[in-house]
């Protein structure tokens, strides 16, 4: 077989590992907490179930859709974030429908990143956003994050630092993994970043919802001259939970949205009306269902990390995301987050994702996802209590020791 360059240039899926240890160990009976994937749990409000059902029973709806979305939708996305933030989209140039914000973007960047196009990404940070400029042939550099502050000054520093200058640079606050959340402050001080240095600015908003204790997340759009750098990409899985429709949006900068426009027009006919038209009812009806989706957040939220540090291992409670990403206990580090990952699954029956794959920058860390009930999250406790109280006779801990 000949190799094929776009593939060869992505390295193995980190996560792989450990998925299929999860997946070796329930086959054996074992009971696994799985709290790796971010894969929301929570069932889709019934209203928006119900009208997705009444969509499909129309003939007419059964036939190829528009690549960028039918009309009501992008309306219906227009008035969504005029009445939330503020900011007018004009839903015939400045809007388009996509398949999630994981296909969205990586066809953005696709259609806007050639060889040799630099671009600023962060470390550690979901896998897409630095893999999506590998597949199209850009140089990924990867700018540490461990919160907004030193991630500016990164960034700045990189860019005195880099030659050619970065062509854009991929964000998403509040942040997954890190869970690190900004304020619009930050946002303005991006906005002259890009326009000083014609950098393309693309914000990954999927959390915007998943916030807690008096926290809101503001829209990047919100900041003047925005949509002049840049555009922000929302997702419909996690505010409505709704993982599996795979609905996202691309909003802002009009030549982007050309851009993906373009592409995607090539690539597909769209996303099955029906899920189109159950959409815009998610978007235009009560948000309250938003509500109740991330009060059950917030209690896991709690009920983890309130657990953990009970039982020793310290970790602070996010303000936003589905996540928990926490510092990988000291007398384990040494070990790295795949390891770690593979103590906890094998010991404590709890799946977690090892932090490198996120970025070498995150291999101290583990992140939790939030996507089992409160029960389960205690059980989970239970069994990294048994794991952390047996630290001086786990191997890992032992070798460590001995260094």
């Amino acid at each position: 077989m000949k190799d094929f360059p776009r593939i060869t240039r992505l390295p193995s899926y980190v996560f792989a590992t450990i998925n299929e240890m999860k997946l070796q160990a329930r086959r054996e009976g074992e009971d696994i907490i799985d709290l790796g994937m971010g894969n929301p749990d929570i069932l889709t409000p019934k209203h928006i179930v119900d009208k997705l059902i009444e969509a499909s029973r129309k003939s007419q709806n059964y036939r190829y859709s528009a690549s960028r979305g039918i009309t009501k939708l992008r309306m219906a996305i227009s008035e969504w974030y005029e009445r939330r933030y503020n900011v007018k989209i004009d839903p015939e140039e400045e809007a388009i429908v996509t398949i999630g914000a994981k296909e969205g973007l990586s066809h953005l960047v696709l259609a806007t990143v050639g060889p040799g196009d630099v671009v600023f990404v962060p470390n550690p940070t979901y896998p897409i956003h630095s893999y999506s400029v590998i597949i199209a042939g850009g140089d990924l550099r990867s700018i540490p994050l461990y919160d907004e502050g030193n991630f500016f000054q990164e960034l700045v520093k990189a860019t005195q630092q880099t030659w050619p200058h970065p062509k854009m640079l991929i964000i998403s606050f509040p942040h997954n993994p890190t869970t690190c959340c900004v304020d619009l402050d930050f946002f303005k001080k991006v906005v002259n970043f890009a326009r000083e240095h014609e950098v393309m600015v693309i914000h990954d908003f999927a959390y915007a919802d998943l916030v807690f204790d008096g926290y809101k997340a503001p829209s990047f759009l919100q900041v003047p001259g925005a949509k002049e750098v840049g555009v922000e990409i929302f997702s419909l899985s996690k505010s409505y939970s709704m993982p599996g429709w795979r609905v996202g949006f691309v909003v802002g900068n009009k030549n982007m949205v050309f851009a993906l426009r373009r592409i995607k027009s090539y690539l597909d006919y769209g996303i099955f009306q029906p899920i189109q038209i159950a959409s815009i009812i998610a978007l235009n009806a009560s948000q309250e269902c938003v509500g109740k989706i991330v009060a059950t957040y917030k209690t896991r939220r709690d009920v983890l990390v309130e657990g953990l540090n009970k039982i020793g291992w310290e970790v602070e409670k996010p303000k936003g995301t589905m996540f928990v990403w926490a510092k990988i206990p000291e007398e384990f580090q040494s070990a790295g987050s795949v390891e770690f990952s593979k103590a906890m699954l094998t010991e404590a029956k709890v799946a977690v994702s090892p932090g490198i794959g996120f970025g070498a920058y995150g291999d101290e860390y583990v992140r939790f996802a939030l996507v089992e009930n409160k029960q389960r999250i205690r059980q989970a406790v239970r069994g990294i209590k048994k794991l952390l109280s047996e630290k001086n006779e786990h191997p890992y801990t032992r070798s460590s020791q001995s260094r």
